[in-house]
């Protein structure tokens, strides 16, 4: 069980990055607007308002086809300490080249693949646009926000995106914890134990609902694909329908 942190106990790097400004969408992956990285995350925007921003997430699997998987570090805000992707993170309303719903996304995966291991060789040209997700995740002490309530959270519409290639990285320590490369009947069974392996709530999703498929078909990964937004979780008391489209 995490422990809720409120801003004053967090790490000073990263509460810096709260004041950066995220894409605001509708479930239709239109921009409505923007807000700071804090607000996005704040589980009373969240379970208020229904408060929906764009994300993405990377998989990146080597020559072997094994997947590269990042362990947050302790110092993040959200989800801190569990396992997840290659690098999940924002598409920056303040960054021009980031507002396409396609490119913007690929250009934001290259800038904080960069920033979170230092991968420095991936271009454009390498990142498979996958599909898109909706989901609701709670950070802390609660998964439904009830006695417990929690501080953070996400309500994401993630734009999931697939790299193979063997690169070079080296973490950074106040982004990531650990690595590992993970073959795909390891991560079945790894994803069986949640007290040994916890994982982020948008990697199970993924993990559990798409990721074998592509896992198998990897030299066709262009073809593979599709333009769908998968709607699979919602914040506590809205429904899909009240969230409207």
């Amino acid at each position: 069980m995490t422990q809720i942190r409120k801003l004053t106990q967090l790490c000073p790097i990263q509460t810096a990055l709260l004041k950066e400004k995220v894409m605001l969408v509708d479930r239709s992956d239109n921009i409505i607007g923007s807000a700071s990285k804090e607000e996005a995350h704040l589980m009373s925007n969240i379970t208020k308002t229904g408060m929906l921003h764009r994300a993405f997430s990377l998989f990146l699997f080597n020559s072997d086809n094994k997947l590269l998987m990042q362990r947050r570090s302790p110092q993040k805000i959200t989800f801190p300490n569990l396992y997840t992707n290659t690098c999940c993170s924002h598409p920056l309303f303040t960054i021009p080249q980031e507002t396409d719903p396609v490119s913007g996304t690929k250009h934001a995966a290259i800038r904080r693949v960069k920033d979170e291991l230092g991968i420095t060789d991936i271009s454009y040209e390498d990142i498979h646009f996958m599909t898109r997700i909706v989901y609701f995740g709670a950070s802390g002490a609660s998964d439904t926000c009830g006695e417990d309530a929690c501080t953070w959270g996400e309500h994401e519409l993630d734009h999931v995106l697939i790299v193979r290639k063997d690169v070079e990285f080296v973490p950074n320590e106040n982004e990531v914890s650990e690595t590992r490369y993970i073959g795909r009947e390891e991560l079945a069974g790894l994803l069986e134990d949640e007290e040994k392996f916890p994982v982020t709530p948008w990697f199970r999703i993924i993990a559990t609902s798409m990721l074998t498929e592509w896992w198998d078909q990897i030299d066709r990964l262009s073809q593979l694909g599709d333009d769908k937004i998968h709607e699979f979780s919602f914040p506590p008391g809205l429904s899909k329908e009240m969230l409207g489209r």
